[in-house]
């Protein structure tokens, strides 16, 4: 059987899982479940914003290591690189994460110019048309890069290529 302590506050028997641990505790967990300390940590907060803010800034200068470990190791989780995927495409394209994934996967998974499969997914631009603002496909990144040199001119890129067929060597 798992484990059980009374809350101090709301009177509940909950598993211990549901306590903050505390070492200075003869169980080494705090007398009031996770949701009563989060009340109480909120009616601290709106007391005095200010004292809580400056207490967090406080510790996050104090432990500036362990908190950038911890950001670091929160950003590869695969749920946090999605949500961030998604947050970057909305704002900058207006789409979502899915919507790009359904792009990639009409491309077959590939640049929609040159048709190389990309090693991983962050290697994929979304190419758009900078004076309407629609979107065209997905591209790797040289065919991406190529295109903004030519400056998404069909004239001058037609120009390019005439110079290549003119001077291949033979």
């Amino acid at each position: 059987m798992e484990p059980e302590k009374r809350c101090r506050i709301c009177g509940e028997t909950r598993p211990l899982e549901d306590f903050h641990r505390a070492s200075g505790m003869r169980d080494g967990h705090r007398g009031e479940c996770r949701l009563c300390y989060r009340e109480i940590a909120r009616a601290r907060y709106r007391q005095d914003p200010a004292k809580s803010i400056a207490a967090v800034k406080r510790w996050q200068q104090e432990n500036a290591e362990r908190l950038n470990a911890y950001r670091r190791a929160r950003r590869e989780l695969p749920e946090v690189k999605r949500q961030s995927r998604d947050g970057y495409y909305r704002r900058t394209y207006g789409i979502s994460a899915d919507e790009v994934d359904e792009m990639l996967e009409s491309q077959n998974g590939r640049c929609a110019i040159c048709g190389e499969k990309p090693e991983r997914l962050a290697s994929m631009h979304v190419d758009h048309d900078h004076e309407r603002g629609h979107l065209r496909g997905l591209l790797c990144l040289s065919c991406n890069q190529g295109l903004g040199q030519f400056r998404d001119d069909p004239a001058m890129l037609l120009r390019a290529i005439v110079y290549l067929r003119q001077r291949r060597s033979a």
